[in-house]
């Protein structure tokens, strides 16, 4: 996983009721943009370290765009 600051990660919820985590990433770790990673997460505004796990993904601003869009524009039922 490699991600450069200004990228996204997302950390997926395994509940329903739960939403994914979304924070924005400040530093990565290495040179080569892999973890950790240093995220301002969205909800609380706070900064912590991140090691990604298998739950994790990495956006571009671009792509959370197109990501939130595809959510908000899916049919109910």
């Amino acid at each position: 996983m490699r991600a450069q600051p200004g990228d996204w990660l997302v950390v997926k919820s395994g509940r329903t009721a739960v939403p994914d985590r979304h924070g924005r990433i400040v530093a990565a770790g290495t040179p080569d943009g892999g973890p950790p990673f240093t995220v301002r997460w969205f909800l609380g505004g706070y900064v912590s370290t991140v090691f990604p796990g298998p739950d994790a993904v990495v956006l571009t601003e671009a792509q959370r765009r197109g990501h939130r869009a595809e959510r908000t524009s899916a049919p109910r039922h």
